[in-house]
């Protein structure tokens, strides 16, 4: 298969998985790394900058099935605005390699707790 064809292959997958929140920037991030030969910290702002176009769809998806709590809206917007900044900030100071191996742990600790899902508690999906 073409280069170009892989790439886009990546991110149907990534865009798909983003959709319906299962964390398609993780595909997206390992393919740019190891596939397109980007660094770290430039494949993980091209995911968070892909983000947005991903989120809209879903966004509305949700919302046209009331899986959407609007009060607590404004608080994740902001939270998840400040968090961005403040990863982007350290991302830079970070060596590349050492910020690939913490990517890489933290796939694997969000892997192994889907492999082992916690009790669900009430209004859990």
């Amino acid at each position: 298969m073409m280069p170009g064809l892989w790439g886009a292959l990546a991110g149907l997958v990534s865009g798909a998985l983003g959709a319906m929140g299962m964390g398609g920037g993780g595909v997206l991030v390992i393919w740019l790394t190891l596939g397109a030969g980007m660094a770290q910290p430039a494949a993980q702002g091209v995911n968070l900058l892909l983000f947005i176009p991903c989120a809209i769809p879903a966004l509305f998806s949700y919302s046209r099935k009331k899986l959407i709590c609007w009060k607590a809206v404004g608080f994740c917007v902001a939270a998840g605005l400040a968090g961005a900044m403040l990863g982007a900030w350290a991302s830079n100071l970070l060596e590349p390699d050492l910020l690939r191996r913490i990517f890489g742990a933290m796939l694997l600790v969000m892997g192994i707790r889907e492999l082992f899902p916690g009790k669900k508690g009430k209004g859990d999906l």
